[in-house]
């Protein structure tokens, strides 16, 4: 066989396994962990949930000086994070939260990938009136004691 024949049957071959495997109904592509990734894109080597809470600074937006507000963190903010997302019905960071049976937080993207959810470092500032449903999770009030999310996706 000639090179040239062998290249054609080559590119034939190639073209047909790849329009066969994207014709497939494939399953989603694996879970995206966008905790372990820095703010310049390249991979954290400490995991966000070994390091002890730090306090949260003071933020003056969103809460008038009157109401009284309690800072969730860890747990109790991706819980927060969930429950305010869950009834959401779109893709993306702004769309609807699941949690899962190893209770960790996520959402799926367009392609349904999914994505792990990182409250963020300096908590979330919640009305202490809605906080309290929050109490006994680890990181009400920046505590570091209390109950993780494991066994409440099983539901």
């Amino acid at each position: 066989m000639s090179t040239h024949r062998i290249a054609t049957v080559l590119a034939l071959v190639t073209s047909f396994g790849v329009a066969t495997a994207c014709s497939k109904n494939e399953q989603p592509p694996p879970p995206v962990d966008d905790t372990t990734r820095t703010t310049s894109g390249q991979l954290d080597p400490v995991t966000t949930t070994t390091a002890p809470l730090a306090p949260a600074p003071e933020a003056r937006t969103g809460i008038t000086t009157g109401q009284k507000v309690v800072i969730l963190a860890g747990a109790a903010a991706a819980y927060y994070m969930y429950k305010h997302h869950k009834a959401t019905r779109a893709d993306g960071p702004d769309g609807q939260y699941y949690l899962s049976k190893n209770g960790r937080v996520y959402y799926r993207d367009a392609q349904h990938r999914a994505h792990w959810v990182t409250p963020p470092p300096e908590g979330v500032r919640v009305p202490e009136n809605e906080a309290r449903e929050y109490r006994d999770f680890r990181g009400y009030d920046n505590r570091n004691t209390g109950r993780d999310l494991a066994g409440l996706g099983n539901d």
